[in-house]
């Protein structure tokens, strides 16, 4: 009788449940199992033969329990000798015995299996047998590379590797995916992907619950993210792979998370992103210049060259000219008389302006009037922590249109004199000008100076 009844007390199968017997079990834990299994008594007889050893070499328990070895049966009789000699020496080593041999399968072909043997002591610590497990070699490589797979990817891949469960949260993550986000290994283990992330998370997380519920998408994926860390956010692109992970020991798939697999390719959709705008803005210019060859009037040549230029570049552009003549030939103030502007509200073509020659009230310090002091480029932009109020006041106190959050100032050169200002606006919605943008504003602004010159609105009107 088991223990629990012999106490007296009854177990939570209920007092009539017959009782187990040990070898049942024994048996239908060796039949269970995933690696074949036979063992050996002192004698070398076989005690035990398992249904995954049965699969693999067609002989079944029946038959092979009793035999005396595997002579004649399992293995070559020319291999015998030395297959059983080594099996039987592990019960005489300590430890585990792995080797490598040919056994014979019952319809006589030839299979190659790694073993696992040990001994099997009994009462008193005696080798009284051994068992040994086996699995066909192919079979037991492909394990054993899933599982150097798994930790060369977790250990030296050169891209990040992270396992998030179906909580969406980090459940084991890689050296370089660490360095990544900025934190360590251990500490971003079950956080919630917004504690790591401050922008992106909401396409990440879409995509890995589109993972879970669909499968891996046909092609990587590149998302731009912006990442915590101790010195700010750090803005990244990642191409990133998504596979879903399912358990491979249940019966019907169920979902372990998702294995997320990305690189930084930032620099290189930088690099991209600004080849494609310079192709771009050489081919305004390019068309700009073909436009403008076909106006007959100089002034509306300008015109053309600015309208070009704004596209995908600024919101509104406006252009001064110096009041009379080149710069200080008074010896006095320069005076800007405001020569084309761009609609201030609804989009449409540049108008010439300034026909009664009137200078543009600009405060000291204005950016048209250190851009002529300079003979350089200047940039410009309202306060980012500034009300809607006071952004406004600053770009109506400016001359601009009251939109207008960031500005860039590119002087009119022509003939080794000053002829003006064009100055670009753009507003709430876009990121003020970089040096980038200020090349390319120059450039537009030698073309609009030519242009003028021509027209001779440098003071010959």
């Amino acid at each position: 009788m088991s223990a629990s009844r012999r106490s007296g007390t009854t177990d939570e199968l209920g007092p009539d449940e017959p009782e187990r017997d040990g070898s049942d079990l024994l048996a239908a834990l060796l039949d269970g199992m995933d690696a074949a299994l036979c063992a050996f008594d002192a004698d070398g007889v076989v005690t035990h033969w398992n249904r995954e050893a049965e699969r693999i070499l067609g002989w079944t328990a029946a038959e092979a329990v009793g035999r005396r070895g595997f002579a004649g049966w399992a293995v070559r009789t020319a291999d015998a000798e030395e297959v059983e000699g080594r099996l039987l020496s592990a019960m005489q080593a300590p430890g585990r015995q792995v080797h490598e041999f040919a056994l014979l399968t019952k319809d006589g072909g030839r299979v190659l299996v790694r073993t696992q043997s040990a001994t099997v002591r009994g009462p008193d610590g005696k080798p009284a047998g051994l068992y040994c497990a086996f699995s066909e070699v192919h079979t037991q490589i492909d394990l054993e590379r899933s599982i150097a797979l798994s930790e060369a990817l977790f250990e030296d891949a050169s891209w990040g590797v992270v396992l998030v469960d179906v909580d969406l949260r980090p459940a084991v993550v890689n050296a370089h995916a660490a360095r990544a986000l900025g934190i360590g290994r251990t500490a971003v283990l079950g956080r919630p992907l917004g504690e790591l992330l401050s922008a992106g998370v909401e396409e990440l997380e879409s995509a890995l619950t589109h993972v879970l519920a669909e499968g891996a998408p046909p092609a990587p994926a590149e998302m731009w993210v912006s990442v915590r860390a101790a010195e700010g956010e750090k803005r990244r692109c990642w191409r990133s792979g998504f596979l879903r992970l399912a358990s491979p020991l249940a019966e019907e798939p169920v979902p372990l998370g998702v294995g997320w697999l990305f690189q930084d390719v930032t620099e290189a959709k930088q690099t991209e992103q600004e080849a494609a705008l310079l192709r771009f803005r050489a081919n305004q210019l390019h068309r700009a210049g073909r436009a403008a060859a076909e106006c007959e009037d100089p002034g509306e040549a300008a015109t053309v060259y600015l309208d070009f230029s704004l596209a995908g570049f600024a919101d509104h552009a406006v252009i001064d000219r110096v009041a009379a003549g080149a710069v200080g030939d008074a010896g006095g103030p320069v005076r800007l008389v405001r020569a084309v502007a761009t609609p201030a509200g609804p989009p449409g073509p540049s108008l010439l302006a300034g026909k009664a020659g009137l200078p543009i009230r600009y405060g000291d310090g204005h950016p048209a009037l250190q851009c002529v002091d300079r003979v350089g480029s200047v940039r410009a932009s309202a306060s980012a922590s500034a009300s809607a109020d006071s952004v406004r006041e600053w770009a109506v106190s400016r001359q601009w249109p009251p939109g207008s959050v960031h500005a860039l100032c590119a002087v009119l050169r022509s003939r080794g004199r000053t002829l003006g200002v064009v100055t670009f606006l753009r507003g709430a919605g876009r990121t003020q000008f970089e040096r980038a943008d200020a090349s390319y504003a120059e450039d537009v602004a030698v073309r609009i100076a030519a242009a003028l010159d021509l027209a001779g609105t440098a003071g010959h009107e």
